[in-house]
């Protein structure tokens, strides 16, 4: 069997002379050597500013961005005009609710999120409550963390709710949720919808047309590629009706001293010089996943996942918050006797990285009654045998802490 963990320089780092092992993907991903090649190259080679300039450096930095852009879409079987290349998947929900937001919502407006919503998808629909009055209303969960149909269809009967805002895979509770269903129930009452892609986007193939949203996010940090890179997809038509954010350099097709027009899409939404390198290497990792191909990155994580599942039962002081299945290879715990930072913190001196707190889900925490949690987040280049040390680890730890 192939040992993907080659594909990542990162992973050979040794700590202690203990080898690295990296359980905190959902935070940020290792960065594939193929991507880090694609930065190095972009800098040595080429160093451009991109549609701009009558000279072979720019053609080819313009060209080597379009290409990514042409990559990214068909890596979610999108159009290539909508997708638009943003610093992040926060930055992405901040310019939808910003743009759309502040063009189509008004004071009483009911925009809809769930309790396992990250921050990002939290946040900035607070930021608009302030500035003009919308009502915010969250679908409620069910024991096993999957969306509570009762809450979701008294939630969406309500003639005011405009906005539908999703996570597709809880960073917290790790449960892949298929929102098809919610988002046509939606559609079909004029309602829009977006979908948070971040922790979904590396572990689940993605086909924009049959999932049917108005818009979708993503970021690059999370897929292997570099920080500093987000997507945002819209539908066509939803992003020729929304109005530019950002001004300046790139966004326009004229400019006069009292009046602007603006430049089609997707550039009317990428003001300024983008992350050109990022953009770059991102269409590097999303082709990298393509060759590896889905069904090897499912076949290998849905191992990783029923093999902790079974290891755990082992472990009653460790209580696995979310389903045991239809989730991603993502596990949180309420760790009981010792706190998970204490625990974070021992484990890294192992060598063994992981993530402690409320993971930017705060009311997700303060719904499940849960201050903080332990969580550990995998992919397809983890093994068993990390598995093994991570619970070895524990109990070592265990033992030790309790005497």
């Amino acid at each position: 069997m192939k040992d993907y963990r080659l594909d990542f320089p990162l992973l050979s780092r040794k700590y202690r002379n203990n080898n690295l092992i990296y359980f905190d993907n959902a935070a940020t991903s290792p960065k594939l050597q193929l991507v880090i090649d694609s930065v190095t190259d972009f800098y040595k080679q080429h160093n451009a500013n991109i549609h701009r300039g009558p000279n072979f450096l720019t053609q080819e930095a313009t060209d080597l961005y379009e290409e990514a852009r042409k990559i990214v879409a068909n890596f979610i079987n999108a159009n290539t005009e909508e997708i638009i290349f943003t610093s992040s998947a926060t930055a992405s929900l901040n310019l939808i609710s910003r743009s759309w937001g502040e063009s189509n919502l008004k004071m009483g407006d009911i925009v809809v999120l769930s309790r396992a919503e990250h921050h990002a998808n939290i946040v900035p629909w607070l930021l608009l409550k302030d500035k003009i009055g919308i009502e915010i209303q969250y679908i409620d969960l069910n024991d096993d963390g999957s969306l509570s149909r009762d809450s979701m269809y008294t939630i969406l009967a309500q003639p005011r709710v405009k906005l539908l805002s999703l996570t597709q895979t809880s960073n917290v509770l790790g449960i892949y949720y298929d929102l098809k269903e919610v988002i046509k129930m939606a559609n079909d009452k004029g309602v829009v919808t977006i979908v948070d892609a971040a922790q979904s986007i590396a572990h689940h193939e993605l086909n924009v047309k049959e999932l049917g949203a108005d818009f979708l996010v993503f970021s690059g940090h999370k897929l292997f590629a570099p920080s500093g890179v987000g997507v945002l997809y819209g539908r066509q038509k939803m992003l020729g009706q929304i109005p530019a954010f950002f001004g300046g350099g790139s966004m326009i097709s004229s400019v006069s001293e009292q009046s602007y027009q603006v430049a089609e899409i997707p550039y009317k939404f990428e003001a300024g010089t983008p992350n050109i390198e990022g953009v770059i290497a991102l269409g590097v990792a999303c082709r990298y996943l393509q060759q590896l191909g889905w069904e090897t990155i499912n076949k290998r994580e849905k191992g990783l996942v029923d093999y902790f599942l079974k290891k755990i039962i082992d472990y009653p002081e460790l209580q696995l918050l979310g389903a045991n299945s239809n989730r991603a290879p993502l596990f949180s715990f309420n760790t009981f006797k010792l706190h998970p930072h204490d625990l974070a913190d021992l484990l890294g001196e192992e060598g063994i990285i992981v993530r402690a707190g409320h993971h930017c889900a705060e009311p997700l925490h303060r719904y499940l009654k849960v201050k903080a949690s332990l969580r550990l987040s995998l992919a397809f280049y983890n093994t068993n045998e990390e598995i093994d040390k991570f619970f070895d680890k524990f109990r070592q730890l265990e033992e030790k802490l309790s005497c």
